[in-house]
């Protein structure tokens, strides 16, 4: 009976980094992100006070955003309104946090994650220097940290976190027209 709850278990302790943990890192990493972006993603105003779950969040946006469009499997199938609706949440996190609307997203995401993992560390200096490239986060270190920090709710955030959650749903489901 005790072993009918590990799956959830190992789910739970996969959670904090959907993108790089998901399943024991065993797991499709863009499958992981979108089940968790409503957890994630759906209201960032959990964030508040809490700059590395802000920073974690923000990495998670940049890499659905470019996930589908990259992903051979899904890209192809996926809805022709999915990509706008994950950009729009991009750019408004961006906007909010003081990230250049045409930063690679790559090199943000790798920052935004390193940021996360200094701060759960308790390593500051360390989150301020991976948020200190001033072409991609040009509110500057500590502008970024002070955002993230008092992360607000972002409603495009929050509706591509939906949106992208739901495409996987309709990706998943069998078709009786194949």
């Amino acid at each position: 009976m005790k072993t009918r709850f590990l799956p959830f278990l190992l789910l739970a302790a996969c959670a904090q980094d959907p993108v790089t943990d998901y399943l024991g890192g065993f797991g499709d990493p863009i499958r992981g992100a979108a089940l968790y972006a409503p957890r994630n993603l759906g209201d960032t105003s959990i964030y508040a006070g809490d700059p590395a779950g802000a920073a974690m969040a923000a990495a998670q946006m940049e890499f659905l955003a470019r996930s589908f469009t990259t992903d051979p499997v899904r890209g192809p199938s996926m809805s022709p309104t999915l990509q706008p609706m994950l950009d729009a949440g991009r750019d408004e996190m961006r906007g909010y946090l003081g990230i250049a609307p045409g930063a690679p997203d790559q090199v943000t995401e790798r920052r935004l994650r390193g940021a996360s993992e200094a701060l759960r560390a308790g390593d500051e200096a360390a989150a301020r220097a991976a948020l200190s490239e001033p072409s991609i986060f040009t509110a500057g270190a500590a502008g970024t940290l002070g955002r993230l920090a008092a992360m607000p709710a972002l409603p495009r955030v929050r509706e591509a976190a939906g949106a992208v959650n739901a495409e996987l749903a309709r990706l998943d489901r069998p078709s009786r027209f194949r």
